[in-house]
């Protein structure tokens, strides 16, 4: 009976809590910035810096096309994006707004060779400086390696982060399901019927991934925070970003999908951007490869593939112990990363 009316008292202060709550308590990506370049719906941040007198080689993040990239700043006390301005990394960030059906027929090759090297190019000329660095996240990571392997006299040192590569990896005790159905999924018909991929479909597909863990135990487990205003807050600030869902462009979909998952043209040097194959074998600059060991969405094995199939001599691989988004919002792991990057790019300054 005790345990019972603990329950129904957090559960009346929780109503409170939310209640009460404004949305300017749950903003996310609290770090200040400047749109510097912008191109269509897609725009270039430059953050403010934190700390003088230091002067580094530009590094430009490159997120997914799925969720918001807001991830690496979601608040400022878990944020990559600060972390790396605390260590005097000069940081920007593309963001690649919202798709429209307007957006409908744009193509990898519009966002690699279109988006990516126009922000690239920007920053370069900024600095006045011949190549720059990049950090590419997930599919972002993908997308950013493609570029490496057509543009890498522009880059400077890759860093990659839980980035599929190997597509056809059979599932195992961590994950492996999502190369499974996306491989299956019948992408023409969707792209053909609906223009553009739904976010909140895509979303969908990922929560069924795990659908108790995220469908109802977190909910259940929410109870436990409900008379904690700072927990909840957090918590209510992710299910912000989680639900944040862009669409996806239908034919940048549809290639991604039929070259990647189908037919996992990106360890075999087959993948078409445009009229151009990017061959991983050309990337032969400094590659620091960041993977999280509990990723069910790109589980450790498909990320590792990267080593056989890129031709630098200088690759580095280093993991942490969390899930695919644990890897932003844990603290732990954020009072680590930062410096693991900063340091492997001062090693090669």
């Amino acid at each position: 009976m005790n345990e019972v009316n603990e329950v129904r008292q957090k559960i009346n202060l929780g109503i409170g809590y939310l209640g009460n709550m404004k949305e300017s308590e749950i903003k996310i990506g609290p770090t200040p910035y400047e749109t510097v370049f912008q191109i269509d719906k897609v725009r270039l941040f430059k953050y403010a810096p934190t700390v003088s007198g230091k002067t580094t080689t530009p590094l430009l993040i490159s997120y997914a096309l799925v969720n918001r990239p807001t991830m690496v700043d979601l608040q400022e006390d878990r944020s990559l994006v600060k972390n790396l301005l605390d260590l005097g990394v000069t940081v920007y960030m593309i963001d690649w707004g919202y798709p429209s059906r307007a957006d409908r027929c744009l193509t990898l090759e519009d966002y690699i060779n279109g988006y990516i090297d126009a922000c690239v190019d920007h920053i370069r000329d900024s600095h006045d400086l011949e190549k720059i660095n990049l950090l590419g996240i997930c599919q972002g990571g993908v997308m950013a390696t493609c570029y490496t392997a057509l543009h890498q006299d522009k880059i400077a040192n890759l860093i990659t982060m839980v980035m599929p590569v190997d597509f056809h990896i059979e599932p195992d005790e961590i994950g492996g399901l999502l190369n499974c159905w996306m491989k299956d999924a019948n992408v023409d018909l969707m792209v053909d019927t609906l223009g553009n991929m739904p976010g909140d479909v895509m979303n969908f597909g990922y929560l069924l991934l795990k659908p108790y863990a995220l469908g109802v135990q977190k909910y259940v487990e929410m109870v436990d925070v409900l008379d904690k205003p700072k927990a909840l807050t957090n918590f209510m600030r992710m299910e912000k970003w989680i639900f944040d869902s862009p669409d996806q462009a239908g034919e940048a979909f549809r290639s991604f999908n039929k070259q990647f998952y189908v037919e996992n043209k990106f360890i075999k040097g087959e993948v078409m951007i445009g009229e151009e194959r990017v061959d991983l074998k050309n990337i032969t600059i400094p590659v620091l490869n960041i993977y999280a060991e509990q990723d069910h969405l790109v589980p450790p094995k498909s990320t590792l593939a990267l080593g056989k199939h890129i031709g630098s001599k200088d690759y580095t691989v280093q993991s942490f112990p969390v899930g695919h988004i644990g890897m932003y919002v844990s603290g732990k792991v954020q009072q680590s990363l930062p410096p693991t990057i900063v340091n492997w790019l001062k090693e090669r300054t």
